[in-house]
């Protein structure tokens, strides 16, 4: 099959990071990959440089200028479906497909849990325009069935895949030593984009409060609450025990240097891929149940969660968990067990590929 993924946000994070390995994962099954995306988006110069073929369009905006580009491209590049991902692009190619004899069909993938508006131009784009809907996580399905009413039968969820060889408990001596971080310092961590959301500031808090001062706290990723978040640490006292790493191309020798990882999200989350792959580390982690976290994050079992907005409470978790090897050790081995099973990159290309051939398949026949 010619796939083409649309993708109109500039960002970068977990969605972005799903895309290039779906569209990598495709092509080494043989499928044919487009990318088309805004030439300023950073998606648009990391998939050159994973050799995946990428268009650069103006559609970053919701404007005419877009559809009619869209437009342009889609009759000049035949494809076999098409798989939108932002709100944008996925207005701007169902326009442009209702305007064009044979288009292929539009698969959405709906990567957060925020709220889907209930009108009927949404309706329209999500039950006619799109031929099929997947989510990241089965939470974020049947809010789509029982909020908004779309038909469950149209609606797939496929959790982002991830591959569980690369990302597996490491030497955790070696990782510190590679990041110049101390031998053995308690290591807290989170990998997450710098956004409101996922809820630095209460793990920052948190942080401030655990009784151990040797502890570090490690903040891997780059965004928009960069300055917000430091100015906060600054104000704390907590400079010399606060490493911002910045974005990294592997994050692994950065999980295998923690001792716990958190992610006190609060909002739009779905299946998130720090966390799986965190867990897949066999880290023991503190978490919400925000989105669909909770099909990975079982309290007691596979991680602990932790009320939203609260650092209290976060920290409490954290103390419990630094305090106590046994615990680490019995909660990371559960998570990457749990994850192991079902949340694999093969089992994601599996399930992607078959929603891909069906529309495909249905398509033709009408």
């Amino acid at each position: 099959m010619h796939i083409v993924h649309s993708e109109a946000s500039c960002g970068w994070g977990g969605q972005e990071l799903r895309i290039l390995a779906e569209a990598e994962g495709m092509i080494g099954r043989g499928h044919r990959i487009t990318l088309v995306c805004p030439d300023e988006a950073r998606i648009h110069d990391e998939a050159r440089s994973r050799a995946i073929a990428v268009h650069a369009l103006p559609i970053g905006r919701k404007r005419p200028g877009g559809v009619f580009a869209l437009r342009r491209w889609l009759q000049e590049t035949p494809c076999d479906v098409v798989n939108t991902h932002s709100s944008t692009d996925s207005w701007l190619v169902a326009l442009a497909s209702a305007t064009l004899p044979g288009a292929a069909p539009i698969v959405r993938t709906r990567h957060i849990s925020a709220p889907t508006p209930r009108n009927a131009a949404t309706r329209w784009l999500y039950t006619r325009a799109t031929r099929h809907i997947v989510t990241t996580g089965e939470t974020l399905r049947r809010t789509l069935i029982d909020d908004n009413g779309y038909p469950a039968d149209s609606i797939t969820s496929i959790p982002t895949g991830i591959d569980t060889q690369r990302f597996a408990p490491g030497n955790r001596g070696e990782a510190r030593a590679m990041l110049d971080l101390p031998k053995d310092a308690p290591v807290v961590g989170i990998v997450a984009t710098l956004r409101s959301w996922k809820g630095h500031r209460y793990l920052i808090d948190a942080f401030a409060s655990l009784a151990d001062h040797r502890a570090m706290l490690l903040i891997v990723g780059d965004g928009p609450q960069r300055e917000a978040l430091a100015a906060q640490v600054a104000a704390l006292g907590l400079t010399s025990r606060v490493r911002f790493a910045g974005n990294q191309q592997d994050v692994r020798p950065w999980l295998h240097a923690m001792d716990a990882f958190a992610l006190p999200s609060y909002a739009n989350e779905g299946v998130p891929q720090a966390l799986l792959q965190a867990m897949l580390c066999g880290l023991p982690c503190v978490t919400t149940s925000v989105g669909s976290i909770g099909e990975i994050a079982k309290d007691g079992a596979t991680a602990l969660l932790v009320p939203v907005l609260d650092g209290a409470p976060l920290s409490a978790a954290l103390t419990r968990l630094l305090e106590s090897e046994a615990l680490r050790q019995q909660l990371g081995a559960a998570a990457r067990a749990h994850c192991m099973d079902g949340f694999g990159l093969e089992t994601m290309l599996d399930k992607m590929e078959t929603v891909f051939r069906n529309v495909v398949a249905a398509a033709r026949t009408h």
